[in-house]
């Protein structure tokens, strides 16, 4: 069997397309084309998809943008409420004790007991004392202690103390104080040599 016989036997002519035949086709292939939509409705063009998602992001990004700068803005008023007010606290707790000492003051001009005076001033310091730990202020203990430079600064060496003094505590000039376990002012002292 020839291979033009095969084609016969299926129906199809193995004759080359004449005009008519040609112009049919590119007919038919014109009309499928306007049925059909340029694009099926389940898909888009890769580049309206891109356009569409930069569009998002920046969308995004300026509100982003725009947030950050707001948060930044508030940041910078609350830091600076909090310069301006951020002892208040403090001076609010120690507005009593002012008080007790104008007390103190007009008391004294009516007396001449100094054992009334310093049993006034004596209250005045507690109470104060009282306040400060309050707002977490601490003494540094001196009495006896070892010599530490993160708590302690040498103001003196006292030379021959024995040795059981040597590098111990003999005398605070000026105490020291911690707020909230963080060293505020360094116990002054005096240390055995």
């Amino acid at each position: 069997m020839k291979e033009e016989d095969i084609n016969i036997e299926d129906g199809e002519l193995n004759d080359a397309p004449n005009e008519e035949n040609a112009a049919e086709s590119t007919e038919n292939a014109e009309q499928e084309a306007e049925a059909q939509p340029a694009e099926p409705e389940g898909e888009q063009d890769p580049l309206d998809i891109a356009l569409k998602k930069i569009e998002e992001l920046q969308t995004k990004y300026k509100y982003l943008a725009a947030e950050f700068d707001n948060y930044r803005k508030r940041t910078l008023k609350e830091r600076a409420e909090l310069i301006l007010n951020g002892g208040e606290k403090t001076i609010v707790a120690m507005l009593p004790v002012v008080d007790d000492m104008e007390r103190a003051l007009k008391n004294g001009e009516k007396t001449d007991d100094p054992q009334v005076l310093r049993e006034g001033m004596d209250l005045i310091y507690h109470k104060m004392m009282k306040t400060l730990e309050g707002l977490g202020v601490k003494k540094i203990e001196t009495e006896g202690a070892d010599f530490d430079t993160d708590l302690h600064s040498a103001e003196a060496l006292v030379p021959g103390m024995g040795d059981d003094k040597k590098g111990k505590v003999i005398d605070c000039l000026a105490t020291g104080y911690k707020l909230n376990d963080k060293v505020i002012r360094h116990a002054k002292v005096a240390v055995g040599q």
